[in-house]
């Protein structure tokens, strides 16, 4: 059992029905409290927990972890301890905030060291990605964008329903919810068109996914089967992998995305831990044809996660334009894992494996603007006014995700962006 995810537990730190943030979940992070030191924390409720304190004042002197673990600027270094210590270290952090406990609860000095306002607290980036994966594993995307660009009747190419398809991203652009990101540059070919032009894309996009922060891995030439693929991930980020439609029609042919998206990705600031999302555990959908045995999984492999998009124009209200769910994915994370490491391929510490956009079996439920509006063919109305069939500039979008078993609710916050006009 996980003792943290123990559905009786409260605690005594205020938690606001509905919060994303009960004493079951428990997430981490990396954030700069009052005192302007980086810190590693998590968070209760609204309210901030410094775990550098917490280790400084004897909190977990019986853990085995280094005196400056919480003092990086990233989660690599405790990521990198491994599922063993990650979890002795949640379990304790949900045993000192336990509503009956009053080791912390009633020692005032202590707690003014620790505790902090969430939304006074500036959020980092969590990890430190030396590289970025980005998978293509929602059958009804993919069958989508088959649709709308290829033949109906065979949208999945003959691979897909085989392997998790997948690219090598651009790690380097992966920026903290709340970051702006500049309208891409880049060539197109406009309809029509004898040769491409030059300039700011006209098709912006976001995509709906989710991502997967892996730990240490094993050495190269070493895979990680199915079986095993969980205990070498962390946890989860919600993630926007911005897309520029009309730059990747012209470019991809033939090695796949390129400028079209590496301009920018963006991630919610606290990573959820398997252990934490370990009681949403779901069975995902069935697989059609029969895959090899490296790909083969015994336990289900999907998680009943609420996803939504909202798109807010400047100086308007929201609109949410999309409700989908992680559980809709046909390839698992296990499987995604165990493909990438199948040839030997090593992971490191920080690690971020997108899974592609997540797209459900309705209309409503599309992960992405091409999907939604239909290749530009159907707008999407704005409460405020308008209508978009791509992100314009100064819209923000904003993604949202919780899951809810009848039990408990646990929930990532949100990751939001801006897209800025292009530095032409």
């Amino acid at each position: 059992m996980i003792k943290a995810n123990d559905p009786n537990r409260r605690s005594w730190i205020k938690v606001d029905e509905g919060s994303d943030f009960p004493i079951q979940n428990i997430p981490f992070g990396v954030f700069i409290p009052e005192d302007d030191i980086i810190t590693t924390g998590t968070r209760i409720g609204d309210t901030a927990i410094d775990l550098s304190a917490m280790q400084q004042l004897g909190y977990f002197k019986d853990i085995e972890i280094s005196d400056d673990v919480f003092l990086q600027d990233t989660l690599n270094d405790f990521i990198a301890l491994g599922r063993g210590i990650n979890r002795q270290v949640r379990d304790r952090i949900a045993k000192i905030f336990d509503e009956n406990n009053a080791e912390l609860r009633d020692n005032e000095e202590h707690k003014a060291r620790i505790l902090f306002p969430a939304d006074k607290v500036q959020m980092l980036m969590p990890i430190f990605s030396q590289d970025y994966t980005d998978f293509y594993s929602s059958r009804e995307h993919a069958t989508n964008v088959g649709t709308m660009f290829r033949d109906p009747d065979n949208a999945l190419l003959p691979n897909w329903l085989h392997l998790p398809v997948g690219y090598h991203g651009r790690s380097s652009t992966i920026v903290i919810s709340g970051e702006p990101i500049h309208r891409p540059m880049g060539q197109r070919k406009p309809k029509d068109a004898d040769k491409p032009v030059f300039g700011p894309s006209v098709r912006v996009d976001f995509e709906l996914e989710m991502a997967f922060i892996t730990g240490e891995g094993k050495a190269m030439g070493q895979r990680i089967s199915t079986e095993e693929a969980e205990e070498y991930i962390f946890g989860m980020v919600l993630f926007n992998d911005w897309s520029a439609r009309d730059l990747q029609t012209w470019e991809y042919v033939p090695l796949g995305p390129f400028l079209a998206k590496n301009f920018g990705s963006s991630i919610s600031p606290w990573v959820v831990t398997m252990d934490a999302l370990e009681p949403y555990r779901c069975e995902g959908p069935k697989q059609e044809v029969e895959v090899l045995d490296y790909l083969k999984t015994e336990k289900d492999g999907a998680f009943d996660i609420n996803i939504s998009v909202a798109i807010q124009p400047e100086d308007q209200e929201e609109t949410v334009v999309s409700n989908s769910n992680f559980k809709y994915m046909y390839w698992s994370m296990a499987q995604q894992l165990a493909h990438h490491t199948v040839n030997g391929c090593k992971i490191n510490p920080g690690d971020l494996m997108g899974s592609g956009t997540i797209s459900g079996p309705t209309p409503d439920s599309y992960g992405s603007m091409l999907e939604l509006a239909w290749n530009a063919t159907k707008p999407i109305p704005m409460n405020g006014g308008g209508e978009r069939t791509f992100i314009e500039d100064n819209d923000t979008v904003i993604m949202r995700g919780y899951c809810n078993n009848g039990t408990t609710r646990i929930g990532f916050g949100e990751v939001s962006c801006k897209i800025l006009p292009a530095i032409e």
